[in-house]
């Protein structure tokens, strides 16, 4: 099989992705958020669009998380770990459509300081994950399962960046097209797996933003909890 036919799988596989999430949204509109009982209470009820918005963005203001305060190094581990998702998954098209960007070994690094930087939380999550008794006893198939492919994953998508250039993808073929497969892989796994979690997000984070607000409890003063 070649690199070409596999990266059209792979488009496939996105398009097979995205149809699911469609289904699933409709799907969830179809339940009305509850309406508040709790009558409007502080500065919230007045403005509910920064409520809603504090609760969108409060991940990215990790001073106003308790757990940073408490686990920094968890939450370095958290931003590490997706930057270097979305920087596997952006490789994979530049790689299939603008090709050429590859050939600046600037961009190739970047790739790559982000790849095997999430390469490393992957091994680290899953040495916690095995070794904690805590993270054992709420785990199941589906986490460990997800974790280990996701972290060879990275180290094939690190591991396949230099040739990702023209002139170099058929030195490289065998380690890209076991990246694009591993890829591909997820694009149809993904929608059915707890990896789908952020496909909510805006969601829940928006109602929980609007509850809150109404009750005067966001946007906290200080940007603290």
């Amino acid at each position: 099989m070649s690199l070409h036919t596999v990266q059209i799988i792979h488009y496939v596989a996105l398009g097979v992705m995205t149809l699911v999430y469609v289904l699933r949204l409709r799907w969830f509109f179809r339940f009305p958020a509850a309406k508040e009982r709790q009558p409007p209470s502080g500065t919230g009820s007045v403005k509910p669009t920064a409520s809603i918005f504090y609760s969108w963005f409060n991940v990215a203001n990790p001073l106003g998380m308790e757990s940073f305060r408490k686990h920094w190094f968890l939450y370095l581990q958290f931003v590490v770990f997706h930057l270097g998702v979305v920087a596997a998954i952006t490789m994979s098209f530049v790689i299939a459509d603008f090709a050429g960007l590859m050939n600046h070994r600037w961009v190739v690094l970047t790739f790559q300081i982000l790849i095997w930087g999430a390469f490393a939380v992957g091994i680290l999550r899953i040495i916690r994950r095995v070794g904690s008794k805590y993270l054992r006893a709420i785990s199941s198939p589906d986490d460990y399962f997800s974790l280990v492919l996701l972290t060879v994953w990275f180290g094939l998508a690190a591991s396949a960046a230099p040739y990702g250039r023209p002139d170099l993808q058929a030195a490289g073929n065998t380690l890209l097209i076991a990246y694009y497969v591993v890829q591909t892989f997820f694009l149809l796994y993904v929608p059915f797996s707890k990896i789908s979690h952020y496909l909510y997000y805006p969601f829940t984070r928006y109602y929980l933003g609007k509850s809150l607000g109404r009750r005067g409890v966001y946007p906290m003063e200080g940007g603290s909890a």
